[in-house]
């Protein structure tokens, strides 16, 4: 989700530059830098924006550079007409000097006003314009990152699947070895002719099927073929995310189950791979 995205342009009155930056969220965490004379817009422009960007930390920077300078005060002459008449009058009735009417004129009330000029609609689609251009600079940014971490994540999942492969291989012959382990052990601890074979075997079989990895390997693999499909789809992040526990839970599984030095080097191994998969799904939408 992270990404950069700029854009500007010139209009008749102003030049409009914008700059939008995203990191990685669960959710989507919008942050207008937007003038005060739009403030009424501010609830239209991030409804539009959650469509396009759905998830991550996002900072917009709308700057406006008036090519036309504007004063904010306005003089209301008329009234100041009325005022310095009526002052100038009362000079003369109280015999007072008149030298001094023109800033007693500009102190009276109203006669300075500050207004705020209200923009018209067409200022605010020029504004939108530069900033879904913004926008789309920054989707950009953000497809090209995910292309690179698709192919992140075909590699370590092949990985995995290579490993798991190699797991099923080191497992068939893991049974076997684990059957003679025991039954050696045990010979050995009370002699061959002291075993009832039949309560070896009910023993070994209720023994062996603790260390039995045979659903694991197969819930393994239909997560990993879960989370090759959902690359494929939109806004699948969270799915990965969460796709990429439950591998982990098998994973950790065959590795708690293998009693093999070989089989525990591959989970290692896929552990290690798993851990920078979960990385980055955090930066999928």
């Amino acid at each position: 989700m992270t990404g950069f995205g700029k854009a500007s342009k010139e209009f008749e009155t102003k030049t409009v530059n914008v700059e939008i930056r995203s990191l990685n969220s669960k959710n989507l965490d919008l942050n207008l830098k937007l003038s005060s004379v739009f403030r009424d817009k501010e609830y239209e422009l991030k409804s539009e924006l959650t469509k396009l960007l759905e998830r991550g930390k996002v900072d917009l920077s709308i700057y406006v550079e008036n090519k036309i300078q504007e004063t904010p005060v306005e003089f209301n002459v008329e009234l100041a007409k009325v005022y310095h008449a009526k002052l100038k009058h009362l000079a003369a009735e109280l015999n007072e000097p008149t030298d001094d009417l023109f800033r007693q004129v500009l102190k009276m009330p109203d006669v300075l006003k500050s207004e705020r000029k209200e923009p018209n609609e067409q200022d605010w689609l020029d504004l939108k314009e530069v900033i879904f251009a913004a926008v789309t600079e920054l989707n950009k940014f953000r497809s090209d990152e995910g292309k690179s971490i698709e192919k992140d994540f075909n590699d370590r999942l092949a990985i995995i699947s290579n490993a798991l492969e190699n797991i099923k291989v080191h497992d068939a012959a893991r049974i076997q070895t684990i059957r003679d382990r025991i039954r050696k052990n045990v010979e050995e601890s009370v002699g061959k002719d002291k075993i009832d074979n039949n309560r070896f075997e009910q023993e070994l079989i209720y023994y062996i099927e603790k260390l039995d990895i045979n659903e694991e390997k197969v819930r393994l693999q239909t997560h990993i073929d879960y989370f090759n499909k959902t690359m494929k789809e939109p806004a699948g992040g969270r799915k990965l995310n969460f796709i990429g526990q439950e591998i982990g839970r098998e994973i950790n599984t065959i590795g708690s189950k293998a009693n093999d030095a070989e089989m525990q080097k591959l989970v290692v191994l896929m552990k290690d791979e798993l851990e920078k998969i979960k990385e980055q799904t955090n930066n999928v939408l």
